[in-house]
């Protein structure tokens, strides 16, 4: 798919038109990521509430009408809108927004969030070529959350997980428990106490405040810190902060859903054998998992019966996944299933205000569908060779991997000469096809590909010095 720069240099202000269709939670991330880096921005949605929300809290502007008709967009600014992002609830108004955006006003990016499998199934790619649907990128929200699940299963003494560099670094989100061996340790003697170890602290959340952390910073319990960690020290890393990664031999899920399928489908699709079995508690749902499954038992029931749960094994399964589409189900279920013997339990969950409870309630992880979706988004419209972006918390922070070009200000300077603002840092960095651990001494070249943690406040900076120049195109 052809990359098209839209950032324009004008004093270090961006200068791209965005409309977004659909204020719902993830056109409304979406908008205010992209209004806090100076883009114009146009917020369209049928509900005059919603829209009236995104204009009294953000910094855009707003639509009220359904964003597939030519003269809402048009009320938009699609005549000269560099791209347009269609996230509102309907894959179909999606679909036709970008067709009339592309045929009737010749936006040159467009972007669909699309739920349906059928219209995801890849016999019908084809779909999406701009003589037919004209869709640059499609996201598909199912497709992210399963992911996310198995991220987290990958990880399970982590809250938080997510790879890059094509899967030779992972962030890990890690929570500072009594038992941890580096409590009230300097960060800066990390380096002593580990030298081959290549793991760096990048974000500690305290009293729930997120911050980057100074060398001289120690960690308390309670704290969650973000690490990164080269995929082959993932695990001394845990054993580093007193946690013991367990293989996933046994998982039960809740939910057997598009995300609990895709997830049982992967789990099937490995070399070592996963034992999985799916709660359902809509036969019709049930009854399809089972006819597209393998190897995977599927009960037909309620996932909160204590009696289901205990056929289903969970007191003896490694791993508890609860998928459905109502949060109380799943933060619930995962809470029973903890009660019943089970050691690590995952809760997909919407509402970002529920998050607070995971902790109290002991859950071990959870995932945000909003905050991956949005991490999907951000990733296809940054600016520069920006490879991948990973939202933090409620938008808090973004962790951004891209390739250094020669015209960045950062290319040839060491990290400790770098003017970094004080909420970022650089988390890993890879020469080649080895990633290293970085230090002040570390000099970025043009062609390396570094992982840098910043706080939202600091991504424009981030981005700013990550630009290409616009003669370099």
């Amino acid at each position: 798919m052809k990359t098209i720069l839209f950032r324009l240099l004008n004093n270090g202000r961006s200068d791209m038109k965005v409309i977004i269709c659909g204020a719902g939670q993830v056109g409304w991330q979406i908008a205010r990521h992209l209004s806090g880096e100076r883009n114009d921005v146009t917020v369209v949605d049928h509900d005059a509430d919603l829209v009236r929300r995104a204009t009294d809290t953000l910094d855009v502007q707003g639509v009220a009408g359904f964003a597939s008709y030519p003269n809402i967009l048009d009320r938009a600014g699609a005549r000269d809108a560099d791209m347009v992002i269609a996230a509102t609830h309907s894959d179909e108004v999606n679909m036709v927004t970008c067709q009339v955006a592309h045929s009737v006003f010749g936006v040159r990016r467009k972007i669909a969030r699309l739920r349906s499998q059928s219209y995801l199934d890849s016999l019908y790619s084809d779909l999406y070529r701009n003589n037919h649907m004209p869709i640059d990128v499609v996201i598909s929200p199912e497709r992210e959350v399963a992911a996310a699940a198995l991220q987290r299963l990958s990880a399970t003494a982590a809250f938080d997980t997510e790879s890059f560099m094509d899967g030779q670094a992972r962030l890990l989100g890690i929570r500072i428990e009594e038992d941890c061996p580096i409590i009230n340790t300097p960060l800066r003697q990390l380096t002593d106490l580990f030298s081959t170890l290549r793991a760096v602290v990048v974000g500690v959340r305290r009293d729930g405040t997120l911050f980057c952390p100074e060398p001289g910073d120690q960690l308390f319990v309670n704290d969650n810190c973000y690490v990164f960690a080269h995929v082959d020290d993932v695990e001394r890393t845990m054993d580093a902060f007193g946690k013991k990664m367990a293989k996933q031999e046994r998982v039960v899920m809740v939910g057997g859903g598009n995300v609990g399928l895709a997830v049982a489908k992967e789990l099937e699709s490995r070399a070592t054998r996963v034992r999985t079995k799916i709660i359902e508690k809509n036969r019709k749902c049930a009854e399809m998992a089972a006819e597209q499954l393998e190897r995977t038992i599927v009960l037909h029931g309620d996932g909160l019966d204590v009696a289901l749960l205990s056929e289903a094994g969970v007191s003896r399964a490694d791993a508890m996944l609860a998928v459905t589409d109502d949060d109380k189900t799943n933060m619930l279920a995962a809470v029973r299933a903890k009660s019943e013997g089970c050691p690590y339990a995952i809760a997909l969950i919407n509402d970002p205000t529920l998050v607070a409870l995971m902790e109290p309630l002991g859950i071990d992880a959870y995932i945000n569908p909003r905050a991956t979706t949005v991490s999907s988004i951000l990733r296809h419209i940054r600016h520069g060779r920006v490879r991948q972006v990973y939202s933090i918390g409620d938008a808090e922070a973004e962790v951004i991997e891209a390739e250094v070009l020669s015209t960045s200000p950062i290319a040839g300077q060491k990290i400790s000469d770098i003017d970094f603002p004080e909420g970022v840092l650089v988390g890993a960095v890879r020469k080649g096809d080895k990633v290293i651990r970085p230090l002040g001494e570390t000099r970025i070249d043009e062609g390396d590909v570094i992982a840098i943690f910043a706080l939202a406040q600091d991504v424009p900076e981030v981005e700013r010095l990550m630009q290409v120049s616009i003669d370099f195109f």
